[in-house]
């Protein structure tokens, strides 16, 4: 099951040192788990190194039981025990800062449903791809807060669509505060994973992310070195224009072997993901970020039938230019999961998502975004545990 013909000791190797450094379970770190150590333990200092590892981060909050970006979605997070929370930024008409995935909200918000807006809808080309519906630059916060959230994949979650227009579009502001009252009354930080979306696409129209992102962590006091927040982009020239706005962990996100990031394309810079992901790009990469996140297919890539063959060396050789590794996507429905793990003919049926977890989790990556924070923690136990 899993990988064919990997190095199985090389693999015991790195599962032993992981097993060694790891805290049991998502309290481990809380209750002082006898014979284990946190990352800050193993390399000194706290900040993110202080985290768990592997490290279980709520995909757009706890995504596969809530519509993703709502306050409902990060707290169920926070309560299933994710070390991690991440949230998408894209820019309002005046400004501010909200939780979505994408600027195209159709599919997350009940905006169709609104007469008022019918006229705001348009097509529009983002990051060379063209889309038809309604985007938050048109609408100004006040106008986006009449709107409410909704489930994105219905087809595959109609469960989820229980909690449809239950919640409004957050501000990055309002999660700012939510996770510093969590935090007070956890007695623990509450770590964010807060990604730059279409930078360049957004700069162009005059409503940098960047600056204004920093201007809000600044506000909070949640841009230092050792400060809960991770920050993510697939712009490479977003992370370097953070390095030098803000101290806090910065990850570069990785798509496709074949793609290239759209600064890249619009500054012609003939660099692929498969050119980054070499010694020398790796390198490039850790002398302005801390960590990459990897689609999962850069750490394992998959036959023509959709089956997991043999491991990249990307988490070695990250690990040896001083990165971290935080991949994406870990999913419970059989249709987002590799074929050989696939149970029944039901593509949105769970499959045998442990086995999934458990073969990524060998490789040494640091920690992994999924949508089912619970079930990630499990997995978690049971590589620590095994």
């Amino acid at each position: 099951m899993g990988t064919q013909g990997s190095d199985e000791q090389g693999r015991g190797t790195r599962r032993r040192a992981l097993l060694g450094a790891a805290v049991l379970g998502a309290g481990g770190a809380a209750l002082g788990v006898p014979g284990t150590a946190t990352a800050a333990e193993r390399h000194g200092g706290g900040g993110y190194k202080s985290l768990p590892v592997p490290t279980i981060i709520g995909h757009r909050g706890a995504s596969g039981y809530r519509p993703e970006h709502t306050l409902g979605a990060y707290q169920l997070a926070l309560d299933m025990g994710a070390h991690v929370i991440e949230q998408d930024l894209v820019p309002t008409k005046d400004g501010h800062l909200v939780c979505r995935h994408e600027n195209d909200i159709t599919g997350t918000t009940d905006v169709a449903d609104h007469p008022e807006f019918a006229g705001r809808r348009t097509t529009k080309s983002v990051d060379g791809v063209s889309f038809t519906g309604w985007f938050t630059e048109d609408f100004t916060l006040a106008e986006l807060k009449t709107l409410r959230a909704k489930e994105r994949i219905p087809g595959n979650r109609p469960h989820n669509t229980l909690y449809d227009g239950r919640w409004d579009i957050p501000t990055f502001e309002e999660v700012l505060r939510w996770a510093e009252r969590e935090g007070k009354k956890r007695g623990k930080e509450v770590w964010l994973h807060v990604e730059t979306k279409h930078p360049t696409y957004f700069r162009g129209l005059g409503l940098g992310l960047e600056e204004r992102l920093a201007k809000l962590l600044r506000k909070y006091g949640k841009h230092k070195k050792n400060a809960p927040v991770f920050l993510q982009s697939f712009e490479p020239s977003s992370i370097q224009r953070l390095n030098k706005l803000v101290d806090n962990p910065l990850v570069v996100l990785l798509s496709s072997a074949n793609s290239r990031p759209w600064d890249f394309v619009q500054a012609g810079d003939p660099r692929t993901v498969a050119d980054l992901v070499k010694p020398e790009g790796l390198k490039w990469i850790a002398s302005y970020a801390q960590g990459l996140g990897p689609t999962l297919d850069l750490i394992i890539p998959k036959d023509a039938s959709g089956r997991l063959t043999r491991p990249t060396t990307l988490v070695e050789d990250a690990h040896d230019a001083g990165l971290i590794l935080h991949p994406y996507t870990m999913r419970n429905e059989n249709t987002f999961l590799p074929a050989d793990f696939r149970k029944g003919t039901d593509p949105n049926a769970y499959g045998d998502v442990f086995g999934a977890f458990q073969v990524y989790f060998e490789t040494g990556i640091d920690g992994v975004f999924t949508d089912n924070p619970d079930t990630g923690l499990l997995a978690r136990e049971d590589f620590v545990n095994g």
